[in-house]
């Protein structure tokens, strides 16, 4: 068995990420889904950059705090605090905050299985 305490402010932020975000499931040795805290300002995304899908990984993102939009092919949605945005396999999508949010974005990002397959999608 394994317990792990987790204060995402005590990890470093990924570099080079279009957001801040840190990656909570490889802190704890998670190996079986991906766990992130993303801090998304106005007009940035979450990564991966981009409209993309995944071939087999599923995602969650549940909003901690604000407003996440997130374009699809078809419309753009907006998911408030308190609220999850689901995108299953091979459904493109990108997460952002708009450039004219005031607030910034919490959100945690969940993912499995924690593969990186996603792809660019055009």
């Amino acid at each position: 068995m394994g317990y792990h305490v987790i204060d995402p402010d005590d990890l470093d932020p990924v570099p080079d990420r279009p957001s801040e975000m840190h990656y909570v499931s490889e802190a704890a040795g998670m190996n079986e889904m991906g766990l992130r805290l993303y801090r998304v300002q106005p007009d940035e995304e979450i990564p991966l950059s981009g409209l993309h899908y995944h071939d087999r990984q599923e995602e969650a993102f549940y909003v901690v705090s604000g407003r996440l939009h997130v374009e699809t092919p078809d419309k753009e949605y907006a998911a408030k605090q308190g609220q999850f945005f689901i995108a299953e396999p091979e459904s493109a999508h990108r997460a952002f905050n708009p450039a004219e949010s005031e607030d910034p974005v919490v959100v945690i990002g969940m993912g499995a299985p924690p593969i990186s397959d996603g792809h660019s999608y055009e």
